[in-house]
C-alpha cells in the first residue's frame, strides 16, 4: 500500500490504500462532529466560516479558523516533504512516517480526552487544530504516492468524479475502457469505506467516546504493518533464493527449512553418500 509510488501503483494497491484510509477518515469525521461539534476530516465548511468571521469582524475567530485551515495544508505540506526528501533513502519509511505522526496525533488528541478533558473552548479548539493536521498529514500522503488518485478526507470530489463516469458509462465505448472502470471501482470503494467508517463511530462513539481514536489508531497501523510484512517477506524469500542459487547457508534459509519442517537436499544427499557402505566393503 505505501511502498510503491507513482505511477507504478497498482488498482489494488490504490484500493487497499483507499478503503483503509477513507474508513478511518469517516470514523475520525464523525467522532469530531459528535465530541467538538466541528468537522475535521476537510476544511471546505471552515472556509466559510473563516469568511462570515471577517466579514462580522470577529478576528480572534478569524485567527482560530485561520490556523485550522493552515494547519490541514501544512499537514499535506509535511506529508509530501517525507516523500519527496526521503524517497531516496527508504520509500517505505518516506511514505509510513505521515501516518506514523497521524498516529500520534489521535493518540494524543484520545489519551488527552479520555484523562484531562473539562470541555472548554481552548480545549476543544486546540484537540480540533490537531486533528485537522492529522487529517492533512493523511490527504496529502495518499494524494502525493498515488499521484493524486487517492484522496480520501472527503468526498466532494470523489461524488463529482463519479458522476463524471456515470455520464460516461452510458456510452458502449467508455463502458469497456479498463482505466474508467479502474477508477469507478477506486472511487466507489472509497466512497463504500468513508460511509462505513461513518457509520461505525456514529455506532459505537456512546459506548467508546474517546477511546474511539485508538480503534482509528489501530486501523492507521494496519496500513503501516501491511507493508513492514510484504517488505520482509520479500526479503526472506530473496535470502531463500540466493542460498540456493549460490549454495551459501543463511540464517533465513535455515529458518525457512525449520518452519517448513524441510530437509535441505544438499545436505541430505551429501550424508547419504559419506554414510552410505559397499556391500563388499568391511566395516
Amino acid at each position: 500500500m505505501l511502498r510503491n509510488y507513482s505511477n507504478s501503483r497498482t488498482l489494488g494497491d490504490n484500493i487497499r490504500l483507499g478503503t483503509l484510509t477513507a474508513f478511518t477518515a469517516g470514523t475520525i469525521n464523525i467522532a469530531s462532529l459528535l465530541i467538538f461539534l466541528s468537522f475535521t476530516s476537510n476544511v471546505t465548511g471552515h472556509y466559510a466560516i473563516f469568511a462570515a468571521e471577517i466579514s462580522q469582524g470577529n478576528w480572534s475567530q478569524v485567527a482560530v479558523v485561520g490556523g485550522w485551515i493552515f494547519l490541514f495544508f501544512f499537514g499535506g505540506f509535511v506529508a509530501n516533504m517525507s516523500v519527496i526528501n526521503l524517497n531516496r533513502k527508504s520509500k517505505y519509511f518516506a511514505h509510513s512516517l505521515p501516518i506514523f505522526l497521524e498516529i500520534l496525533c489521535l493518540l494524543a488528541v484520545g489519551i488527552y480526552g479520555q484523562f484531562f478533558y473539562e470541555k472548554t473552548l481552548q480545549e476543544t479548539e486546540a484537540l480540533v487544530a490537531l486533528m485537522l493536521f492529522a487529517t492533512g498529514l493523511q490527504n496529502g500522503l495518499t494524494a502525493s504516492i498515488s499521484n493524486f488518485s487517492v484522496k480520501t478526507t472527503h468526498l466532494t470530489g470523489t461524488t463529482t468524479d463519479l458522476g463524471i463516469l456515470a455520464s460516461m458509462f452510458t456510452q458502449k465505448k467508455f463502458r469497456k475502457n479498463p482505466e474508467l472502470i479502474a477508477r469507478a471501482k477506486l472511487l466507489m470503494s472509497i466512497m463504500a469505506a468513508y460511509v462505513l467508517g461513518a457509520i461505525f463511530s456514529g455506532l459505537t462513539y456512546y459506548s467508546l467516546e474517546f477511546r474511539v481514536f485508538y480503534v482509528i489508531s489501530v486501523c492507521l497501523l494496519v496500513v503501516i504493518g501491511y507493508d513492514f510484512y510484504k517488505i520482509n517477506l520479500r526479503h526472506f524469500q530473496t535470502e531463500y533464493r540466493y542460498y540456493r542459487i549460490f549454495h551459501k547457508p543463511t540464517l533465513i534459509a535455515y529458518l525457512y527449512y525449520k518452519i517448513h519442517n524441510k530437509e535441505d537436499k544438499r545436505t541430505t544427499s551429501h550424508s547419504r553418500t559419506t554414510n552410505t557402505k559397499l556391500a563388499f566393503s568391511e566395516d
